[in-house]
């Protein structure tokens, strides 16, 4: 797995698998309802020729690739296509309405654009005139396409097909492709990857090829991957998670990339696939629990009742049975049985049989949703990370487990806290820096090397791991000078099935309020077995008795705050549920889902001053965006909810 000397960048990297894993599946992609397969081998062919097309349409080293879609093998391997050439690659999320997607390709100078299909062709031309370097469109799917001017666009098959014939009539061509290749240093921008952009306009944070592959081999080594793994690659090309945890860790263990269908199939294909590495977020798995409650409650009683049993014998014993810790012989036949008839059916219809190692990131997760998949056998893992360090910062080793931390560094990883409480690292994958920003990247450095991540946070005294609090500039005061940390408060709330997000405000203000999204699936199951008629989002989310059911949420997080003496004074005293589900197109989360929390008090700024000023009920009307790109007003009059705060909790003093 060495990866100095000449596998210092991927091409380099897909040669080696070419060689070494010839016949070991690199991609499968299932279309029509069939999984298609392709060797490594195959795929450093088709790479080979598809950069020789690239090169024939005019894309030359150091011009930028963007790539706007979803998980798609040509895709893929239009990165790989566009790094042989030491061109830059910029993915750009596939759900990014028309004005995204033109900041990122012009303030990107993109030169060319790999386009999944119809939809991300459209948007591109829509705002073509603001895209002064743009040469040529390739497009993967060729449906409804035929009648488009073929001047700037052309289909990924037909560039790889004429670089094919091209390598065949000149072995020129093909010396100059292979040149490409080996000239290509550690040093080259590998990628650039846009953030989120929660406080602002998104950064290209560009990613040197030697730091990617470094900080991915240390991990691959860590979890033990090789090229019989496989992952489920359904997470955003444009999101660094994807990048690291698929296309590099792949590409470096040799194991295999399996594209579902589409995104509406997901869950289907997770279950053929059958991956034994895979990484969703906190609310990935708490869907996927949350269909399973609906399931469980829609069985016959006996199976309920057994249901329940033998969750409880997980609860006692699972934690430990995975973790290799003593189990009476009572508890591992009850274990025993339990894995038979209950743990491995679901985690077979959850398509996690194989899975080895898992992951989840992003935000907090609930414990019990954590120790729940861990109890039934999962190895569930959190790491912390950050698209400037090439994801991982911190991870868990196995044995090393707790839902309250994140692990300790990551190999090769130095963390140090500033006397701020800022959490600041260097790491082999930190980034290059900001495109085109000096000042930016310039703010981000400390003058000694290390990244400033902008979390607060502290090393926890009894595990030596990480545990991360909130955003620094975020933690805030109320106006008593309670410590207010509002990422804290939102994790808490959405620990809770019936609560999709969260949005809280306290800073500088008497007391905290919280503005609330309903989880759709979780409550309109709740209206149907309570006959509860509505007849849309807004109408649930307003009535009364959802609000009685949410309230008993938002009361259980401030019992838990009572417990502590730090924020117990940031109790939720006042609340409302939104009449609309906060969205990305709205401009109210970003594409990774992080709530914009400045921007949503700007949007909703009657129902901020209706919840200060002591009113029970406000009139908003907002606009939203349709997922044509059509614009439309909801108007509503939301009710606010009182709430009882919580004594603090004293610890007791000895007895006399």
């Amino acid at each position: 797995m060495a990866v100095g000397g000449s596998f210092d960048t991927f091409p380099k990297l897909l040669a080696r698998n070419a060689a070494q894993f010839s016949s070991r599946p690199a991609f499968r992609h299932k279309d029509l309802g069939i999984w298609q397969t392709w060797t490594w081998a195959q795929v450093a062919g088709i790479v080979r020729a598809y950069a020789a097309g690239l090169h024939r349409l005019g894309l030359q080293p150091g011009d930028t690739i963007a790539i706007v879609g979803s998980n798609r093998p040509k895709l893929y391997w239009t990165l790989m296509a566009a790094q042989a050439l030491r061109a830059i690659p910029v993915p750009v999320y596939s759900d990014a309405v028309a004005d995204e997607l033109a900041y990122v390709l012009a303030h990107a100078d993109a030169k060319f654009v790999a386009a999944q299909d119809q939809e991300q062709v459209d948007k591109v031309f829509s705002v073509s005139d603001r895209l002064p370097h743009l040469r040529k469109v390739v497009y993967d799917e060729p449906r409804g396409l035929d009648d488009y001017d073929h001047d700037r666009l052309i289909a990924i098959h037909d560039v790889i097909e004429d670089g094919r014939a091209a390598l065949a009539a000149s072995a020129a061509l093909g010396r100059q492709i292979d040149e490409f290749i080996r000239q290509g240093e550690g040093s080259d921008i590998s990628i650039i990857l846009y953030t989120s952009g929660t406080t602002g306009a998104s950064k290209g944070v560009m990613l040197s090829a030697r730091g990617c592959i470094d900080a991915a081999t240390d991990t691959v080594r860590f979890d033990n991957l090789t090229d019989k793994d496989v992952a489920l690659a359904y997470l955003p090309l444009a999101w660094v998670g994807d990048h690291y945890l698929n296309y590099a860790q792949g590409i470096i263990a040799g194991f295999c990339m399996a594209c579902p269908e589409s995104g509406a199939t997901i869950e289907q294909d997770r279950r053929e696939i059958g991956p034994t590495f895979y990484f969703a977020p906190p609310r990935g798995f708490e869907a996927m629990l949350t269909r399973v409650m609906i399931r469980i409650e829609d069985a016959a009683a006996i199976k309920r009742r057994m249901f329940g049993y033998f969750l409880g014998i997980a609860r006692r014993y699972g934690e430990s049975i995975l973790t290799g810790k003593p189990v009476p012989l009572s508890g591992r036949l009850l274990y025993a049985l339990g894995r038979l008839i209950v743990y491995e059916p679901l985690k077979n219809v959850l398509g996690l049989s194989r899975v080895r190692v898992a992951y989840t990131a992003g935000e907090a997760i609930g414990p019990d949703l954590f120790a729940f998949y861990r109890s039934i056998g999962l190895n569930l893992k959190q790491l912390y990370g950050q698209t400037e360090a090439f994801l991982y910062v911190t991870c868990q080793p196995d044995g090393e487990i707790y839902s309250d931390t994140v692990g300790p560094a990551a190999p090769n990883v130095d963390i140090r806290i500033a006397e701020t409480g800022e959490v600041q690292f260097r790491s082999p994958g930190m980034f290059v820096g900001y495109f085109k920003d000096q000042a930016k990247t310039a703010e981000a450095m400390t003058s000694d090397g290390y990244v400033k991540t902008g979390d607060a946070g502290f090393f926890d005294e009894k595990t030596g791991h990480l545990k991360i609090i909130d955003r620094a500039k975020d933690v805030g005061r109320l106006a008593d000078g309670t410590m207010f940390a509002p990422k804290y408060l939102e994790n808490k709330l959405k620990f809770f099935p019936n609560i999709k997000e969260a949005v809280v405000y306290g800073d500088s203000r008497d007391f905290v309020c919280a503005f609330l999204n309903i989880d759709p699936v979780a409550v309109a199951n709740w209206a149907e077995r309570n006959n509860i008629a509505y007849g849309s989002y807004q109408e649930l989310a307003g009535h009364p008795l959802v609000y009685d059911m949410v309230a008993k949420d938002v009361a259980e997080v401030n019992r838990s705050l009572a417990e502590g003496k730090v924020l117990a004074g940031a109790q939720i005293r006042r609340f409302l549920i939104l009449h609309k589900e906060l969205d990305a197109d709205d401009g109210e989360l970003t594409r990774t889902q992080k709530v914009r929390r400045g921007f949503i008090a700007e949007r909703y700024a009657p129902l901020v001053t209706a919840i200060y000023d002591g009113s029970h009920e406000a009139d908003i009307s907002t606009e939203v965006t349709f997922e044509d790109g059509r614009k439309g007003v909801i108007a509503a009059r939301v009710k606010i909810r009182d709430l009882q705060t919580i004594g603090a909790t004293e610890p007791l003093g000895k007895a006399a």
